[in-house]
């Protein structure tokens, strides 16, 4: 396929600011007419953007029933970025931060993250391509735009992609509850990629195997566990907080 469904505001509202000539066309629900989608509307019309009014049981229908804020787009494929893509991102960045997700299966999750990482200046969000959730209409919509700011890079082979990043000075700290060193105590002033594992799983082995230092996140509660998105908006903003020090 070489086109998508895109739905919300926001996802809307990015790729339209980022690169409208990927809009195929933009399907509208007929009640909304408030100050949220006409000024989008207006941008649709500047840039000749074929529109069309149509009822929620039809909109409902194109996005299996999600909640699609009454704007759903079909447009072009955005551009896909692998490990050969690595070198460019980070080329200039002197200290830069990365966020590393394994085996984050759930695009709720996924576009959270990317959302935390778009708040947090991050260079990229590396995933591997066989144990991640896809960037679909559900993921640009929780990023709320984030998906259109921050690059996703999906490489082949996630130990291999670490090694190369090692070689060139970027830390690798995995997070991990067992972990005896916790955020408030580790170092993240270095060029750093910060990896999360999926929710109960954790990191894979080798994955776990290959950073260079685990760090856990100190819980006081009963509970035992965060949802990655939260626990990553904490690692991330640690490493921010130290880094203004």
């Amino acid at each position: 396929m070489n086109d998508e469904l895109i739905y919300g505001i926001h996802a809307v509202k990015a790729i339209l600011e980022s690169d409208p000539a990927r809009f195929i066309e933009v399907y509208i629900l007929k009640e909304r007419d408030d100050d949220r989608v006409l000024p989008l509307l207006k941008q649709l019309i500047k840039f000749s953007i074929p529109t069309q009014k149509m009822g929620r049981k039809v909109l409902d229908t194109k996005c299996d029933g999600a909640s699609h804020q009454g704007l759903i787009a079909r447009v072009k494929l955005g551009r896909q970025y692998n490990e050969n893509d690595l070198s460019f991102i980070l080329n200039g960045k002197k200290n830069p931060l990365l966020l590393v997700l394994d085996g984050v299966t759930d695009p709720h999750n996924l576009g959270a993250c990317l959302r935390n990482a778009d708040a947090a200046g991050v260079c990229a969000v590396i995933v591997p391509k066989d144990r991640s959730a896809k960037l679909n209409a559900i993921t640009r919509k929780v990023a709320v735009g984030a998906a259109e700011s921050v690059p996703l890079v999906r490489v082949t082979n996630l130990a291999r992609t670490m090694r190369t990043l090692q070689e060139k000075g970027v830390w690798f700290m995995g997070t991990a509850r067992e972990a005896l060193l916790d955020i408030f105590q580790s170092k993240m002033t270095v060029p750093l990629a910060i990896v999360m594992g999926a929710e109960g799983n954790g990191m894979r082995r080798l994955t776990r195997e290959t950073c260079d230092e685990l760090i856990s996140i100190p819980m006081a509660g009963s509970v035992s566990s965060l949802n990655v998105s939260v626990a990553t908006g904490i690692c991330l903003f640690e490493a921010i907080r130290q880094r203004r020090c």
